[in-house]
């Protein structure tokens, strides 16, 4: 083996020890300094990507869910607002109709109104009930309200039938009042049952529908369009035929059986009663009113009843007056008198209540009386 040989396997076999001999030197030379903290190795540098990650995977459920009940929401509200315009429109269909009903009431019992006025205004109220059967069947309804719709516009047809019926009925000839009252109230029938068809085929399973869509805070209509059946009875239809019949001659009809009415009592709102020989002193609040009670004091059955009050003055007397569609035999009504007006105060006056004579009435003696009255200031 040569010289030179050697010094290959020499180099060969100790290189590696001079290079890892030289390791620690650059070591030692990077430690001369002082040493900052020492980052994590291993698995903890893994983790912060691993908490970004559920972080965002959490916010993409937040943000999933939050429209999910944002879109729930907005379906809501706008389920809520179709059902709330839908019942809006119906309420104006209703109040106008039930307005009709006030003033078929107030027709049928004026005590002046002869037949053919009264026929003439049936069947004016007859076609403005057309009008509004016409405007409900415009109104589109939200779809599980479509069967309680329908009825809703047949209780209006039965008001147009039972309009017109009442008309003709005036206008065929009668026998005598309990015939012309038995036609009369087949026809007033048709106008109770648009009442009952009205509340349980539209008005109550509306409520339910609206319920079971949960559906809060919308209201459903009413619609009265007889506000007292008892003046659709063939009794009471009698009577009204037998009153126009006697304005329509000109003349009186003799009625059979007794008639009339007797005051029973005259009070103020929250007080005692007046008396008719004694002084009353009569505080003047800004809500004063007065109730009156009468009787029916005859064997038959009346309507339109008139009670007017007066209250004496220094100009001109302040007179207030209220009817009474029907009042039946022995039974008694009442009346109360509100927005009396400005009462004269500190004089002494009268106050007088009278309940007008009706048909065939030959005492009316007992129909009214007067109370003597001083009026004062409150706290006065």
């Amino acid at each position: 083996m040569t010289e030179r040989d050697t010094e290959i396997e020499f180099d060969f076999f100790e290189e590696p020890a001079t290079r890892e001999a030289a390791r620690p030197e650059r070591s030692s030379r990077r430690s001369g300094g002082p040493r900052g903290p020492r980052k994590p190795v291993g698995p903890q540098s893994g983790l912060t990507p691993l908490l970004r990650l559920i972080g965002l995977i959490s916010l993409a459920i937040l943000v999933v869910v939050g429209f999910v009940f944002w879109v729930s929401s907005c379906r809501g509200e706008a389920k809520s607002n179709r059902y709330q315009g839908y019942m809006a429109d119906i309420s104006q269909v209703a109040e106008e109709s039930e307005n009709l009903g006030t003033q078929l009431a107030t027709t049928l019992t004026r005590p002046e109104v002869r037949q053919a006025q009264l026929i003439s205004t049936l069947k004016g109220l007859a076609q403005q009930q057309v009008q509004l059967v016409l405007t409900a069947r415009r109104i589109d309804p939200p779809g599980p309200l479509r069967p309680q719709q329908s009825q809703l516009v047949e209780s209006l047809q039965f008001r147009v039938s039972g309009l017109n019926g009442l008309a003709d009925a005036f206008k065929t000839p009668s026998r005598d009042e309990t015939q012309a009252g038995e036609l009369l109230a087949a026809q007033a029938r048709r106008l109770v049952a648009s009442d009952v068809i009205w509340d349980d085929l539209f008005k109550d399973p509306a409520k339910e529908e609206l319920d079971s869509q949960g559906v809060q805070g919308v209201r459903v209509p009413d619609s009265n369009f007889i506000q007292n059946p008892d003046l659709t009875t063939s009794r009471s239809m009698g009577t009204v035929w037998q009153r126009t019949r006697a304005a329509g001659t000109g003349g009186t009809v003799t009625r059979p059986g007794s008639h009339g009415h007797g005051l029973t009592s005259v009070k103020v709102v929250g007080g005692s009663n007046l008396s008719s020989t004694e002084l009353n002193k009569i505080v003047a609040t800004t809500d004063l009113a007065f109730e009156v009670t009468f009787e029916n004091s005859g064997d038959s059955t009346e309507t339109g009843v008139e009670v007017q009050l007066t209250i004496q003055k220094e100009t001109e007397p302040l007179v207030r007056t209220q009817r009474v569609d029907l009042t039946e035999p022995n039974e008694t009504a009442t009346v109360t008198f509100r927005d009396v007006g400005n009462v004269p105060f500190v004089q002494r006056t009268t106050l007088q209540i009278s309940v007008k004579p009706v048909p065939s009435e030959s005492n009316t003696a007992n129909n009214s009386a007067e109370y003597p009255v001083i009026f004062s200031y409150p706290g006065g």
